[in-house]
């Protein structure tokens, strides 16, 4: 299934997208996609739903985050091979993680606001992974059964904050408002075959700035969810962001970071695009 979540800022409702493109109004089986409603248990009834008989929602409505209350942001740096070349760095042996605030989330083509102060913005296209069922201590072969669905999420940071203030902060430098786009859906596990085989694109006013594949990942989805549920539970509703590929301003010669009245598009094969605008605070 993909599920999304559409409606005005704050006023959200469930949907889930039928195979001609129509959205359907999930309002009357589930109130809305909140950790609650990504369970096992949840998802088999919203699975078991005969999408036909659902309302279909007319027009054109904005698309909100695909995932409602989301708990902690678990984040993967350089965490591609092609991403640590661009970047002139050895391979890690472990992933270095980090935490995006909740007060990031954006809609996945909602205006995105460069910060006050901010000159270095850039973008990172990335595969997510939305967990479904508690992780604590699990192994590899049993890591993906914790996952409810999949979403994009662009990582989006400003690189002067993060590296040009005194010391390297990632907090300082990818924790604006409106810095986490997710969606436009959550597509469910059992549509995702293998993550390890999904193409990434990002366009920046048209030009192709990102193209590789989650096979270049050097931690795979199963391998990340293992390694970060040893030192953390990861509970339903928490996000895991895997990393994003080469074409980041890491390798860029010139570089050239996003501003004002910029038109991005990040997509991942089989999990949508999102579409969006840049504008100044």
């Amino acid at each position: 299934m993909k599920l999304l979540r559409y409606g005005p800022r704050g006023h959200e409702k469930p949907g889930v997208l039928d195979r001609d493109g129509n959205i359907h109004d999930l309002s009357n089986v589930v109130a809305d996609l909140t950790p609650a409603a990504l369970d096992p248990q949840s998802l088999d009834r919203l699975k078991a739903t005969d999408i036909a008989a659902l309302p279909v929602v007319a027009g054109n409505p904005r698309i909100g985050p695909c995932v409602a209350q989301v708990t902690k942001i678990v984040c993967a740096g350089l965490n591609y091979f092609d991403h640590a070349a661009e970047a002139n760095l050895p391979v890690p042996n472990e992933p270095f993680l980090f935490f995006k605030p909740v007060s990031a989330i954006n809609g996945p083509n909602d205006d995105i606001v460069i910060p006050r102060g901010a000159q270095r913005c850039d973008w990172e296209t990335e595969l997510a992974m939305v967990i479904g069922t508690t992780a604590r201590y699990v192994s590899e072969a049993d890591a993906l059964g914790h996952v409810a669905g999949y979403c994009i999420l662009n990582d989006l940071a400003d690189r002067g904050f993060q590296f040009d203030r005194g010391d390297v902060c990632f907090a300082r430098g990818k924790s604006a408002d409106t810095f986490c786009p997710i969606g436009p859906y959550l597509v469910t596990a059992d549509e995702i075959a293998d993550p390890q085989t999904l193409d990434i694109t990002f366009k920046l006013n048209g030009e192709t700035m990102q193209r590789s594949s989650t096979a270049q990942m050097i931690f795979k989805c199963a391998w990340l969810i293992s390694y970060i549920s040893s030192f953390m539970s990861l509970h339903c509703g928490d996000i895991v962001s895997t990393g994003t590929p080469a074409g980041t301003n890491t390798g860029l010669r010139p570089q050239r970071f996003l501003r004002p009245n910029d038109e991005i598009c990040a997509s991942v094969a089989m999990l949508g695009e999102q579409r969006a605008r840049i504008v100044a605070a």
